[in-house]
Formats: structure tokens, sequence, C-alpha cells
């Protein structure tokens, strides 16, 4: 693979690029799912192949091939020079300096997953599965999947790294029903349940078959359960939906491609601008979120990104304040700020894009209970369920499956169809704490969609309870 992606960068500048770079990608994902007893869908797919970007005259131009031989290397690097003198007007490209880098990276792991039997996986799911069974349950999931990812990236600058990511997960979901009422809970999450990177004992340690039966009770439970009456309240949020908030009303958002209105597909654009670096205040002096792409067991953990700019921790916000941007070498050029760090691609067929790395929110001190001490009255959110946020990323609507009421300090009952809704810096200035580091939980997310045509990123936020006061709860989903 590295000597490919050498003959792609040398082909790219004899067609006469002024920068190129060139990844080799081979990927291996398995996914074992199961349902009501019965093993739904069972996949291990295989793909590998090169991509190779180029600047011409200042234009961009992609192209890859799927073949991992040197005639397609190299003929892929000629049509990526091609596709950028095709490009219209006159271009100008700056990218912010990086030195050039070689290195090896490769997950920590105890257990490969792909040497685990499928017997074993689907065992796992089986017993999963049994254990949320309840009279009023009528639909059970259970999920496993597994990732590795080989990749060699070279750069006409010098750059000449080689990785494997290894990824590990899974997840289980109730679906209960009864006359005109259906409700379902999940662990740890509901969006393909959680990831991160590692071996089979990422899995083993999320204990799917130990939680199952609380997740199989409460979605009876919320069958009975009073739905969440509308009204102005404080509100505390669980880490798992803490990071929802984080990954919609900030990630996206501080991607400097969506600032600069160059990307805009599914996520839409941005409500910030360049000019808010440093004087915006995004929330209050309780917020400080990070990018950290150096985070033990993140899914954005890596060495260097898919520009060769190595991993690193930088604050986004700061006390509140906006102090940093999600970028690429382009656009922390054209900003003035910034070195890039956060361009990653999907696979070896994708140009790379602004992405989120790991985002978390920092822990604040004090535990849950204490959190809930100092609410009279107010509701606990837990496990996200629904979100719609508008293109600019700054008026939004989350849903939870579960919800408790809190009075005088400590949790009373079950509460379902629980929703609030905010304006992206009023709602962030309403925090008033984040619970202390012993709370702080990792999440990892596999859906995260950008780009035309489509990609998938994996992404990590790591988040504690956290506590917002006046927030409007209740409204129609």
């Amino acid at each position: 693979m590295k000597a490919l992606a050498e003959a792609a960068v040398d082909a790219a500048l004899g067609a006469g690029a002024s920068y190129a770079d060139a990844r080799a990608v081979s990927l291996r994902r398995q996914y074992v799912v199961t349902k009501n007893g019965n093993v739904d869908d069972l996949s291990d797919t295989e793909s590998e192949g090169i991509g190779v970007r180029v600047l011409v005259d200042g234009a961009w131009g992609f192209a890859g091939s799927g073949r991992l031989d040197e005639s397609a290397a190299r003929d892929a690097a000629l049509r990526a020079a091609e596709f950028a003198r095709a490009a219209p007007g006159r271009h100008q490209t700056h990218l912010a300096p990086v030195e050039a880098h070689t290195g090896v990276y490769r997950t920590p792991l105890e257990r490969d997953p792909f040497s685990v039997p499928l017997t074993e996986k689907i065992d796992l799911c089986l017993r999963a599965e049994e254990g949320m069974r309840h009279d009023e349950v009528k639909v059970t999931v259970a999920m496993i999947r597994a990732q590795h990812e080989h990749k060699v990236l070279v750069s006409s600058e010098g750059t000449n790294v080689e990785q494997e990511i290894y990824e590990c997960g899974g997840g289980i979901d109730a679906y209960a029903s009864s006359d005109d009422v259906s409700q379902v809970r999940s662990y740890p999450s509901q969006h393909s349940g959680v990831s991160g990177q590692g071996g089979w004992e990422y899995v083993e340690e999320l204990g799917l078959d130990r939680e199952a039966p609380r997740v199989g009770e409460q979605a009876s439970a919320l069958l009975r359960a009073p739905a969440c009456p509308p009204g102005r309240t404080t509100i505390v949020l669980s880490p798992e939906q803490a990071v929802m908030q984080v990954h919609e009303s900030v990630g996206h958002p501080t991607e400097l491609d969506r600032v600069y209105g160059t990307e805009a597909a599914y996520a839409g654009t941005s409500f910030l601008s360049p000019d808010d670096l440093g004087s915006l205040r995004y929330g209050s002096e309780r917020m400080n979120i990070t990018a950290d792409s150096t985070t033990p067991g993140g899914l954005g953990t890596f060495s260097f990104d898919d520009e060769g700019v190595p991993a690193a921790r930088e604050a986004i916000v700061e006390g509140g304040m906006l102090r940093g941007f999600l970028s690429s070498r382009q656009t922390a050029a054209q900003l003035g700020a910034g070195r890039g760090g956060s361009m990653r691609a999907d696979g070896w067929a994708r140009m790379p894009l602004v992405r989120m790395t790991n985002l978390h929110l920092e822990p604040g001190e004090g535990s849950f209970e204490e959190l809930l001490a100092d609410v009279d009255d107010g509701l606990y959110l837990e496990t996200n369920k629904s979100w719609s946020i508008d293109d600019k990323r700054l008026n939004f609507q989350f849903g939870t499956q579960v919800a408790w009421e809190i009075k005088d300090g400590k949790l009373g009952r079950m509460l379902r169809d629980a929703t609030y809704t905010g304006v992206t810096p009023v709602f962030w200035g309403k925090l008033d704490a984040v619970a202390g580091p012993e709370e702080w939980t990792l999440f990892g997310l596999t859906n995260c969609g950008k780009g035309q045509p489509g990609q998938e990123a994996h992404v990590s936020h790591g988040a504690a309870h956290a506590r917002f006061r006046d927030v409007e709860v209740g409204v129609s989903a």
C-alpha cells in the first residue's frame, strides 16, 4: 500500500500537480443483528482501494480506484489532475503549513474482534434479547459491530504514515406497546448502540445481557407513565443526551467549511461567522468544549488526520467563549488561525471533509446526586430518542426516551414523551453545572452524515450530567 501511494503521488506531480496526497485503504466491517430471538442480519464486507487528491492551478481534483495495483494508482492520479484542470474559473488555494511526518499507529486492543467466533456474538445477542422479554415488550433487538481499517497516507510534502484502527460496539432495544401507546428503551443509546476504538473487550464491558432486564422493564413501565407536561423548568441531561446536544449544537456549527458556506449537505451551514472567533459568547462560564483526537478509546482518535496533521487536544469553547473551529489546512489558512487536524474521509472513494474527531463537554465538579440536590422542581432526561435542528444549527428540539421528575432534590415518578427546545447560544447560556470527572462518560456514534456524495463519520463525545435552568419542555414532537 505504501508503494502504491508513493507511485500515485509521483504520477500526480508528473501531471503538473503542485500538491498531491494518496490514501490506500483496506476496510472490513461486520454486523450481527438479532430480532425477536432470530438472526436478522449477518454481514461481513471488505473493501480496498486508493484515493488521490491533487491541486492543479489552485483547483482541487480527486479520483479513486478499487484496484490496489500500480497501474490503477497512477491512473487515479492522472484522472484527479484532469478533473482539477476542468474546474471552471480561477482558483487560489492555500494550505496551513504542516511538518512532514512518518509513523505507525495501531489501536491498542486485547482481543481482535474478528477472531471472536460468530456463534459467540450471536449467543450474546440472544442472551440480551432474552433478558429484555416482558409481557408488553413486543419487539427486542440486539446488535454487535466490528470494524478494521488499515490505511496509508503519502503526500508530496513528505508525509508517510500508516494507521490500523479497530472498532467494536453494540446495543439493545426493547419496543413495548399497549392499546394506542408505544414506547422504546435502549442501552447504551438508541442509535445503533455505542462503539469505541478497541477490541472485543469493549463489547464485553458494555454488559448488554446484564442491562437487558432493566431495559425491558422500563420499556413496559413507560406505557403507564404520564406524558411530560409542558412548561419551563430546570433540566438535568444524562451524559448520553448531553453528548447529542454537543454533537448537534456545537460540533456541526463549528466545522469551518460550514461556517464559510462551502459545505451545506446533510446538516446545513452554521450560525457562526469567522469573526466570532475569540469574541462570541457561546454559553455560560461552565461551558468548556474540547476537540481531542488523542482520547483513549475514541472513534475520532488517530495519530494523523487524512491530511497528515498530527493529533492534538484543542479548545473549541472555553469558559463559554468561542476559541476554535474544527478545520482543514485550507480553511485554517483562510481563517488565519489554527492548523487543521479535522479532515477525515469515509473510505478510499471519498475526498476528506472537515469532520468532528472526539468533541467533549469537559467535566465540572460534584456527583449526579449533588446536581439533583440543588433542584427543587425539574426534570431528569435520559437517552436520546429524536432530534430536530435548523440548517444554521440554531433552533432545536430534542426528545428523550424517558424522563423523571425531580422533586426536592430527588428523582420522582417516570414520565414519557419528554421533549425540550431552545436556541443554541441561549440554551448553553443556561448551563449552570456539569458533574465531575467521576461521572464523565465517552460515547461513540457511527451515523454522523455529511457531504454529497454522502459520507458517514465515526465520532466520540464525552460528557457528564449537565444542568440547565429555565428551559422549555413538553412541547409537541
